[in-house]
């Protein structure tokens, strides 16, 4: 069971060879034995788990099951979930349990799902290796000594040490993608307002979204269509009709142009990356794809427009984390302007205290205009850079890391080089694209490598069966870690 696709869990389920319950209990004793050393959840509840189990098993009963129904998933614990302790990797919210369901939450829910637990994650999703969680660092499951990516480094362990079908993720940055290559699994991150944000914890408004990780491709279609959706009650959800995101799975490939950026493929990329990125490229073109050379000029500045528009938007989005209504507070304090100092210095970690020191300064007067305004412009260029590709292909590839996983501790002092892990995924997130990772080969020390596919606006159906073709012709995506 533990390696079978969402589509055959959900057969086995209503033809009764397995119940709910029995592959939810299955899970968790999974999570019991495994769990301590990969540290990919940072909740688990049975009780609750069983009990949405059992519900599920009566609706199968019943005959009133969705695809999802009764299947084991877990939730990044970036969402808020009710009655579940929702910490988001920090300090300040170690003891917070949601009253309330993230939209994302609800729409699985209602289709059936079984919520295993909440996943570990770089504290407030600031991070690219899942160290900086205040619950300790992840270990990928692929090399213990290893990072599992970030900020969505639980998640993406998880589900590549089979403890969990599949799960949710958030990407501000590339914070699906990354630990998705680096992990060996599939992640999608969708275009921006495509899935709700309401009960979503903000990083970065503008960039934040969630979306599915999984095995495959054609899971991914499926947790997509119940993740997807309009929610009047968050501002930025977008009122676009209901669609079946599997309905192109296995149209085939012919004629599709793949676009290759040569900025993508220039200095910092290593070579074992680039080796695994070639041979998918030319499994493409045996599928029926062509290649075309392109160019995204301004992508070499998303590394530094990101870490001003992103600090900028998480320093305002985390001024309500004070003490006050709910959270961390610091056990002893003078007056009001003491216990908010207090309560902030204790409850955040190192990288988050720094991410909000930088977005205060690019915000404050006389600094607005030479850093936020201008990285505002920088931004309008790297999206018109892919406009202008898009009407040269269909789809855009190239690596999702510069490297495999790099050693936990290994670029912890220096911010700068943690942050160039995700110069390949960054603009996406600024031009608000639809963008996944799926697994191509492996590099160094047998560590897995994740290919990047780019689309249009509105494209994950194309992307997906782009995606889903090629693990037809693959094996890469069914690989696991030795011992799992």
């Amino acid at each position: 069971m533990l390696n079978s696709s969402l589509l055959q869990l959900g057969a086995a389920l209503r033809a009764r060879k397995i119940s709910s319950v029995e592959l939810t209990q299955l899970y968790l004793d999974r999570i019991a034995t495994l769990n301590p050393e990969l540290n990919a959840y940072i909740t688990v509840n049975p009780d609750m788990s069983l009990a949405q189990a059992r519900t599920a098993d009566e609706r199968i009963t019943q005959g009133d099951a969705s695809p999802l129904a009764g299947i084991p998933i877990a939730q990044k614990d970036i969402f808020c979930a009710q009655g579940w302790r929702t910490t988001c990797g920090s300090r300040m919210l170690h003891n917070f349990v949601s009253p309330y369901d993230a939209h994302v939450v609800s729409q699985f829910n209602s289709a059936g799902a079984v919520n295993l637990g909440k996943t570990n994650m770089d504290e407030f999703a600031m991070g690219s290796s899942n160290e900086t969680s205040h619950f300790g660092a992840v270990k990928n499951p692929w090399n213990r000594d290893a990072v599992p990516g970030g900020s969505s480094g639980g998640t993406a362990a998880a589900v590549a040490a089979r403890l969990c079908a599949a799960a949710t993720g958030t990407d501000t940055g590339g914070s699906i993608r990354q630990p998705a290559a680096l992990c060996g699994i599939s992640g999608l991150k969708p275009t921006y307002g495509v899935v709700s944000r309401y009960g979503m914890i903000a990083f970065a408004s503008s960039l934040d979204q969630a979306g599915p990780m999984a095995r495959s491709a054609e899971d991914m279609a499926l947790l997509l269509n119940a993740m997807a959706g309009f929610d009047e009650r968050d501002s930025t959800s977008l009122q676009r009709e209901k669609e079946d995101y599997a309905r192109e799975l296995n149209k085939p490939l012919n004629g599709l142009r793949i676009g290759l950026p040569r900025e993508f493929f220039a200095t910092g990329l290593s070579a074992d990356v680039a080796q695994a990125v070639d041979a998918a490229i030319t499994e493409y073109k045996k599928l029926g794809a062509s290649v075309v050379d392109i160019s995204l000029p301004n992508s070499r500045l998303s590394v530094p427009v990101y870490y001003v528009l992103a600090p900028a938007e998480a320093s305002s989005n985390l001024s309500r984390f004070d003490g006050v209504r709910y959270g961390y507070r610091a056990p002893e304090y003078g007056d009001l302007a003491d216990m908010y100092e207090k309560s902030r210095s204790q409850g955040f970690g190192a990288e988050v205290k720094r991410r909000i020191m930088i977005g205060t300064y690019v915000l404050s007067h006389g600094y607005y205009d030479a850093y936020y305004l201008q990285a505002q412009k920088i931004r309008r260029l790297i999206a018109q850079d892919f406009t202008e590709a898009f009407q040269q292909c269909d789809v855009i590839m190239g690596p999702t890391s510069p490297t495999t996983a790099f050693n936990l501790g290994e670029k912890g002092d220096d911010p700068v080089q943690m942050y160039l892990s995700d110069i390949y995924t960054i603009a996406v997130n600024l031009a608000g694209l639809p963008g996944m990772s799926i697994p191509c080969g492996f590099g160094n020390n047998n560590m897995p490598v994740g290919l990047q596919i780019i689309g249009n606006y509105f494209d994950e159906a194309r992307m997906l069966n782009v995606a889903h073709r090629y693990q037809l012709a693959t094996d890469w995506h069914v690989r696991t870690p030795s011992g799992i």
